[in-house]
């Protein structure tokens, strides 16, 4: 069955027959469908000429020509339409050649009417696969665009001017900068725009893989190779064949891996661990590092011969300390974006705050920033952020607490314990709210692991939901206004 939501697909049936054809109309059009005629072959060239259509059901034989000569005029006039041949000589010579012209495929007549309305269905299938596939790949281009790598610096704009230079070659680059500045995204988005778009980006972490294992998971490996070696296994440069390989973090693979990349690199072919075998490959390198490789070249931890093969293009990623002007773009695009994702109203930043961000270093860099604005978003009761809701460290040294903090009694019989056990009842409660109840969420914008906060909902008696919160809160400050009437009584540090 067809989507009643989705616009129907245009069906031109091209048959001399005024019965057959009329026939044809009333069936394809009941199915969903809409559908015109022509009796001739120089009236569908000119139906196909003058709208476009989805699919065209022909006839082999008619007045003015046949089926086959239909398909090649279909084909240049339009050819993205699909068409299927209706044919009573139906040998297998015929089929082979409309499909050799171009047809989608070919029904003999005479032909049940279930049967072409299923190969208009998988007809239809195959298009909105192709529709979808193209929306895809335009959303990956779009997100990875240059128009959407936000930041307006002169450095940072010198960068955008290379890379689309680079973009249209092969050249292995080689990007440095620190940790969270932005090097897969800047990878990406010269994989994107380049000619090998539409084939694969492969990303590995050369420091996040154990020793023993980044030879198979770079080359691949034989059955029986190894202990564990169960079967056959692609390795990813192999999987990155006519596309791309991202190489992070470079500077963290193994001395005697160096050599082998290297060759491989430079001969374009691998092998795999326990096999004699040869591979052709066709991959673009880019690699990155936050090491400084030219010392480690000096201490013996990097091989020189692979850095030159890989510093054609050299690009550093200047820390986001030293270009504070893109941190205001930086914090409206973060905000647009998770502001959506969680469902937020729009929100701003106060200027306090603003000259906070600005002036904060930023060892995290981009990635640092964005995961305060995501807290600030989650964490804030009113439209206008301040400083209050941003980490400790990032707050200045005697920044007031937020609004809603719960009260801290003075006194000397003033309770550390029930004061720390209430602002951590305070702040879930915050943060399961802004994020529906999500505890993943939660307790990223909390900056705990999830099963701290597991423990802590537990620890707390708030069970699965947070509800509860606002009793528990009353019940810790009662508790510690309590306490503090007994100010006079010595408490023990």
């Amino acid at each position: 069955m067809r989507q009643e939501d989705a616009p129907p697909l245009s069906i031109l049936i091209v048959e001399d027959d005024p019965s057959l054809s009329e026939a044809l109309r009333v069936s394809v059009e009941g199915a969903g469908y809409s559908a015109q005629t022509a009796r001739s072959l120089e009236a569908g060239v000119s139906s196909i000429r003058r709208q476009p259509f989805d699919i065209v059901l022909c006839d082999l034989r008619l007045p003015d020509g046949d089926g086959i000569n239909f398909i090649r005029s279909a084909r240049d006039a339009a050819p993205n339409c699909s068409t299927v041949l209706m044919t009573a000589f139906g040998t297998h010579d015929i089929a082979l050649q409309a499909l050799r012209e171009g047809a989608y495929d070919y029904v003999a007549k005479p032909f049940e009417m279930e049967e072409l309305l299923f190969l208009l269905r998988k007809i239809e299938e195959k298009k909105k696969l192709e529709l979808e596939n193209a929306s895809l790949r335009s959303a990956i281009t779009q997100r990875f665009s240059f128009a959407n790598i936000v930041a307006k610096s002169a450095s940072m704009r010198d960068i955008f001017t290379t890379v689309k230079r680079l973009a249209a070659f092969s050249t292995t680059t080689l990007i440095t900068g620190e940790s969270g500045t932005g090097k897969e995204l800047l990878a990406q988005a010269l994989h994107y725009n380049s000619p090998r778009r539409g084939k694969p980006f492969v990303a590995i972490n050369c420091g996040a893989i154990p020793e023993n294992l980044i030879e198979s998971e770079l080359f691949g490996h034989k059955k029986g190779s190894f202990t564990d070696a169960t079967r056959d296994k692609r390795g990813l440069l192999e999987e990155a064949n006519g596309g791309t390989i991202f190489l992070d973090e470079i500077g963290e693979m193994p001395l005697h891996l160096q050599v082998k990349l290297l060759r491989a690199l430079q001969e374009q072919q691998i092998r795999r661990v326990g096999d004699e075998q040869h591979i052709s490959i066709d991959i673009r390198v880019i690699a990155a590092t936050l090491r400084d490789l030219e010392q480690d070249i000096l201490k013996g931890r990097f091989r020189d011969d692979l850095f030159y093969r890989l510093n054609v293009v050299s690009i550093h990623i200047p820390p986001l300390r030293d270009r504070p002007e893109d941190i205001p773009l930086l914090v409206e695009h973060f905000m647009t974006k998770h502001g959506k994702r969680l469902g937020l109203p729009t929100r701003s930043f106060s200027s306090e705050a603003m000259q906070v961000l600005m002036g904060y270093p930023w060892k995290g860099n981009v990635r640092e920033l964005e995961n305060c604005v995501e807290r600030a978003l989650v964490l804030s009761d009113t439209d206008v952020i301040d400083p209050s809701v941003f980490p400790d460290h990032v707050r200045p040294k005697g920044q007031a607490q937020p609004q809603n903090a719960p009260p801290i009694a003075s006194g000397q019989g003033l309770s550390i314990k029930q004061q720390t056990k209430a602002l951590e009842i305070d702040l879930i409660q915050r943060a399961l709210t802004r994020t529906g109840g999500n505890r993943t969420k939660a307790a990223k914008v909390l900056e705990i692991s999830h099963r701290a906060l597991l423990y802590k909902l537990k620890e707390y008696g708030l069970g699965s939901t947070h509800g509860a919160a606002n009793e528990a809160v009353k019940h810790a400050a009662d508790e510690t206004a309590t306490r503090s009437e007994d100010a006079e009584i010595p408490q023990p540090l």
